[in-house]
């Protein structure tokens, strides 16, 4: 399927109807005067304010509790969802004997705990983790994993003054790729919106060193043979009319890199890459670098998938 993509109007139609998809590629990105340039922070100071109460709107933060099914959850998930550490290294503390349950060392993986359970860490109880979700305008030259232990720039260096929760990337932006990007330290969320079985959209905003061939675009939404198996684009089309070195595209595929080598696939090579939308989050009114906490009702967006 091609889209046209209207830039003075900001969203994309479906061609002959020219039916409107909601979705929209962002018209300019914040101004950049408001707080200067590209310089990292909230959009607005008053996001930053913490309220006492989450029944009160306390943006971005909803209190959770332990999760039962059955005789509970796995002990590794729980004292992960307290922010210690990730489950991996739970299940190293476990055994060497460092946790206990109800006073009781365990060595034993796999182990479920309650919610009545009281789950200690060298003496100290553990108790989970407000769950928080920050949306952010990634600028380039920032990388997305948090375990490079040699990477001048993280995504999380942006938001390290936003909570004292320990915050992850859904899903990644290579080092050069700018746009959308949820931090959140909701594993299961993320786990929704980045597992392959869910097919959650992203649309792209693609800068090209040369004029892309229409031919080019039709094999595009017909399939790429990539290294790694056959990749589609959903919908794709020129941003502007005169302008055949943007592109507009609307994916479902996680593949690493997958925008990239589609173009270098076909000769051409990528100037600039903007994430635009992802999950029915969009960067609108986020300047390079910006970030905010989720409204409350995009967090029940993202929980409930009611988005296209």
């Amino acid at each position: 399927m091609i889209i046209y993509f209207d830039s003075e109007k900001s969203y994309l139609c479906q061609r002959p109807e020219l039916k409107i998809i909601k979705i929209l590629f962002m018209q300019k990105e914040g101004s950049r005067k408001r707080r200067g340039t590209d310089t990292a922070g909230p959009a607005d100071p008053r996001q930053n304010r913490r309220r006492k109460s989450p029944a009160k709107g306390n943006v971005g933060r909803t209190p959770t509790r332990v999760k039962t099914q059955g005789e509970g959850v796995r002990l590794n998930k729980y004292i992960a969802g307290t922010g210690l550490c990730s489950r991996r290294e739970a299940d190293e503390l476990i055994r060497t004997g460092l946790i206990t349950i109800n006073g009781k060392v365990t060595t034993t993986l796999g182990v479920k705990v309650t919610p009545s359970d009281v789950v200690k860490y060298n003496g100290k109880k553990l108790k989970e983790e407000k769950k928080i979700y920050i949306l952010l305008n990634k600028p380039k030259d920032y990388i997305s994993t948090t375990d490079d232990p040699f990477a001048k720039k993280k995504v999380t260096d942006l938001v390290q003054n936003a909570c004292r929760e320990r915050l992850y990337p859904v899903g990644r932006l290579d080092r050069m790729t700018t746009g959308v990007l949820l931090l959140t330290n909701d594993g299961d969320l993320a786990t929704k919106l980045t597992h392959p079985k869910y097919n959650r959209k992203k649309i792209y905003h693609v800068f090209l060193h040369k004029n892309v061939k229409k031919t080019d675009l039709d094999r595009i939404t017909e399939g790429i043979e990539l290294e790694d198996g056959k990749v589609f684009a959903d919908a794709v089309s020129f941003v502007d009319p005169d302008d055949r070195k943007q592109i507009g595209i609307e994916i479902h595929s996680g593949k690493n890199r997958v925008i990239r080598r589609i173009f270098e696939h076909l000769g051409y090579r990528i100037v600039k890459l903007d994430r635009v939308y992802f999950a029915g989050l969009t960067k609108k009114g986020l300047s390079r670098g910006s970030w905010r906490f989720l409204k409350e009702k995009e967090i029940t967006m993202l929980k409930t998938g009611k988005f296209r």
